[in-house]
């Protein structure tokens, strides 16, 4: 191991450079990782385009990434002792949290009480030094164990798949539910994959274009947003009933207008999209019907539940991989990835 890596560094908004930069050391309870396989994620674009100033990051110069697969080289004091070796294949998730207040004590710790305190919570790739580099200094609390069936770049994609799942569990899926995704991306696609595994007997994905025909070859039914009215294609295609869950992927106004319009009574819309403008609902239907609507953020153990679904292909993450790049080209990759004539799913970096 060399003591130099190449690193991602985005300098101000949109401009970005590959540095060499001093490999980081591992503290207590923090693991060395070599990166392998980093995804690029939604996030990681509006966070390079400037588009939360001042919290993602909390400053420029910054290291983006925080979807990413690797194998332990060095361990920090406390970390041998947890079982941790070096050479183990890892994947990882953005938060590493405090562990100890009391969302964290319920096993919440996506909604930790000490965000962003510096010492106890940290989000990589948001408001600390994230994983487009060769190399990457995790949590204990953030890695977990890939199993030899599953690639690296596989393993890059088990961060969103267990969003994906959380969404779906989000949900209160029961057994024979029909489920919609409204939101055709990865997020949706793989929390199609999620609904099944909670018990969902139909999932019908709304969307358009190659990513709703994506949907199509995966086997979900599909709504596709420009040949008319989603919300009554919903209707006719569950009898005028509408659906028992929707899982609000897209994160754009009209769709979370559509999916609470799409939900049958007594139906839940669990939504992980994040609309950047303010949304208008009707609040009558939601009190005469008794909808319910909740928020779905990253995950929350779901990382452990989702690797054996990854692993035996009932979450197809493999089938969303379109593209591959070296870190080099990593202005190329975020080009193709922000092109929605590029046929893009998720992207690979390789550093």
């Amino acid at each position: 191991m060399t003591d130099t890596m190449q690193a991602l560094v985005v300098l101000e908004p949109n401009v970005l450079e590959i540095q060499e930069k001093p490999v980081p050391e591992p503290g207590p309870g923090e693991v060395l990782a070599r990166v392998r396989s980093v995804a690029i994620c939604g996030t990681d674009a509006h966070l390079i385009r400037g588009d939360y100033p001042g919290f993602w990051p909390p400053a420029f110069p910054f290291t983006p990434g925080h979807e990413w697969a690797g194998d332990l080289v060095a361990l920090g004091p406390g970390t041998e002792a947890l079982g941790w070796k070096v050479g183990d294949r890892v994947a990882g998730t953005s938060h590493n949290a405090c562990g100890v207040c009391q969302k964290c004590v319920e096993g919440r710790y996506n909604l930790c009480e000490n965000y962003g305190k510096p010492g106890l919570h940290a989000q990589y790739g948001h408001n600390v030094q994230g994983c487009d580099a060769t190399y990457v200094v995790h949590g204990v609390k953030s890695v977990f164990r890939l199993p030899d069936s599953i690639s690296y770049d596989e393993g890059a994609v088990i961060d969103p798949a267990s969003i994906a799942l959380h969404v779906a569990r989000r949900g209160n899926i029961q057994a024979g539910d029909t489920v919609v995704v409204t939101g055709a991306g990865a997020i949706g696609l793989l929390a199609g994959d999620s609904a099944r595994i909670c018990g969902a007997a139909r999932v019908v994905v709304v969307g358009r274009g190659y990513r709703l025909a994506k949907a199509a070859e995966l086997g979900f039914e599909t709504v596709d947003t420009t040949a008319g009215d989603p919300v009554a294609a919903v209707r006719a295609l569950t009898g005028g009933l509408g659906a028992d869950v929707v899982l609000e992927c897209a994160g754009v106004p009209e769709t979370l207008t559509w999916g609470m319009a799409m939900l049958r009574r007594g139906g839940r819309c669990a939504m992980v999209g994040i609309p950047t403008e303010d949304v208008a609902l009707r609040i009558q239907p939601l009190v005469l019907d008794e909808l319910e609507l909740v928020g779905s953020r990253a995950s929350a153990g779901e990382m452990r539940r989702v690797l054996p679904f990854v692993a035996d292909g009932r979450v197809r993450v493999s089938e969303l991989i379109t593209h591959r790049f070296p870190l080099v080209e990593f202005e190329k990759a975020l080009a193709t990835f922000n092109d929605r004539d590029s046929g893009a799913m998720k992207i690979i970096v390789n550093p």
